[in-house]
């Protein structure tokens, strides 16, 4: 198998899995290490092919299926003791989250790829942090980040607003 042909496996697979799959399984799925397979991804994104890296892995970013879903940005601020508040309080109330933004001084805007849309994702993303004793993009900047939040609908959206405010995670001045 040559490196092309490998590339559309690897398409193949992610066409396959609604959910992100990690590059050590792909990996061994081609019997290459796993940094053959980040370059392979690299260069599908380079030929224009949406895949997101998200926290659990790679997927497939199809660019239609959130046209029913209602997204907003949303500002919070909260130190890592609050983290997992904030990520049950928005997948709990009917909303997930797409990414993080933070505002760096000398980078400007940071974002990292979230896809969490349940408290089994957010539990995934959680471990994964302290497993790789990772700090959130949170950190750079004091607890201040924006979230791009998808949600079902207004209610959900007003819903995750008012729980977020009540436990003070809302950044608001």
């Amino acid at each position: 198998m040559d490196a092309a042909q490998r590339r559309e496996g690897i398409l193949e697979i992610l066409k396959e899995n609604s959910q992100p799959v990690s590059a050590n399984v792909i990996a061994s799925r081609f019997a290459v290490s796993r940094q053959i397979i980040v370059g392979d991804i690299a260069l599908l994104r380079a030929a224009n092919i949406a895949i997101s890296a998200t926290p659990r892995g790679y997927i497939l970013v199809d660019r239609n299926s959130d046209k029913d879903k209602i997204t907003h940005t949303i500002a919070c601020r909260h130190n890592n003791d609050n983290l997992a508040e904030e990520l049950y309080t928005i997948v709990d109330n009917g909303c997930g989250l797409i990414d993080v933004i933070v505002e760096h001084s000398i980078y400007g805007q940071l974002s990292g790829q979230l896809h969490i849309f349940s408290r089994y994702d957010a539990d995934c993303f959680l471990e994964k942090l302290k497993r790789d004793h990772a700090a959130p993009l949170s950190d750079l900047t004091g607890g201040v980040h924006l979230h791009t939040i998808s949600c079902s609908s207004e209610k959900a959206y007003e819903r995750v607003i008012s729980e977020l405010k009540t436990k003070g995670i809302l950044f608001e001045k």
